[in-house]
């Protein structure tokens, strides 16, 4: 099944991931076998991708963009400022 596989770090936020363990109770529920998350998530993903031009998804993606931009450019005046410090 997983021939060509490659590893990926995601990082989630807890109410995400608490949504997909959720998920993977009522699916361990339903189906009568044990569902990891890992599973969930790959199915998850999966589904997302085949929706194809879903405008929620695009506006997930463009929010979640915007999030990590502003996050970096924090980082980025934090590190400035701790190196002009250091510096005087």
């Amino acid at each position: 099944m997983f021939a060509n596989k490659t590893r990926v770090l995601l990082i989630l936020s807890q109410e995400v991931l608490d949504r997909a363990r959720v998920a993977a109770g009522r699916a361990t529920t339903t189906l009568k076998l044990p569902v990891s998350l890992q599973i969930v998530l790959r199915a998850l993903i999966d589904e997302g991708l085949k929706r194809g031009n879903n405008g929620t998804l695009l506006a997930n993606i463009e929010r979640q963009v915007h999030v990590v931009r502003h996050i970096r450019r924090v980082a980025r005046q934090r590190d400035r400022a701790t190196h002009a410090k250091r510096r005087t």
